[in-house]
């Protein structure tokens, strides 16, 4: 299975790098376990359908009446159509850039923050509607337009966030910037019984199945097989 690369495959001009991105995503298939590399953070406004994620050590399964805010790294992403004959998520990816200026703005925590789950859940309320449909008319406008009121929706999506969430978001944000890698026993005890293949383990810990084999091996002093016979 290929490995698609997100948001840089919904780039109309591949050379563009923007610091905000909002894209419509509709389908009319249903999508199992998909390799997503996740270059940007991004909220994922799920509209109708199913949507449940693996990352690392964890794993997320929401609806349309809740939204994620997801961290950039390796994910597979399980997408389902409902009981209509479409999927439709609206994704806003933002950089790290506009994440680091928003806390410095509007956040006062200085301490050290441990790393914390690679997703938050969002209760879909009346705000998060109207947010949602007003996302959908900056669109119309000319460019340079949109990507100043972008950057303002931007801003006004995360106070809302912060003021509804309080330090429980606050904290989550500055996590997102923490440069660590999850451990690689921690993964792999947390998928090894999942339903997951082992190449699909791997690529969440960021190998190839042949590196992965090698490094479990030299972790675990046995194949991944036999040590799965002896659980």
């Amino acid at each position: 299975m290929s490995i698609e690369n997100i948001p840089e495959s919904y780039f109309k001009n591949k050379k563009e790098n923007p610091d905000l991105f909002v894209y419509d995503f509709k389908m009319t298939n249903d999508v199992v376990k998909s390799k997503v590399n996740l270059g940007m953070n991004m909220f994922s406004f799920l509209q109708v359908g199913k949507k449940q994620v693996h990352f690392a050590g964890t794993t997320v399964a929401v609806n349309k009446d809740q939204s994620l805010l997801l961290k950039k790294g390796n994910w597979l992403w399980t997408e389902l159509l409902d009981t209509k004959t479409i999927y439709y998520c609206k994704l806003f990816f933002f950089s790290e850039k506009k994440l680091k200026e928003f806390l410095e703005k509007h956040t006062e925590n200085n301490q050290t923050v441990k790393e914390e789950s690679p997703y938050f859940i969002i209760r879909n309320d009346d705000y998060i509607s109207s947010y949602i449909n007003s996302l959908s008319t900056i669109s119309q406008a000319p460019i340079v337009f949109a990507e100043n009121l972008l950057s303002v929706k931007f801003e006004e999506l995360m106070l809302y966030l912060l003021q509804k969430y309080g330090k429980n978001f606050e904290t989550h944000l500055h996590s997102l910037i923490i440069k660590e890698t999850s451990p690689f026993k921690k993964i792999v005890e947390s998928k090894i019984h999942s339903n997951l293949k082992l190449e699909e383990i791997a690529f969440l810990c960021n190998m190839s199945l042949s590196t992965f084999k090698r490094h479990f091996i030299k972790e675990y002093k046995v194949s991944p097989g036999k040590w799965l016979q002896d659980k």
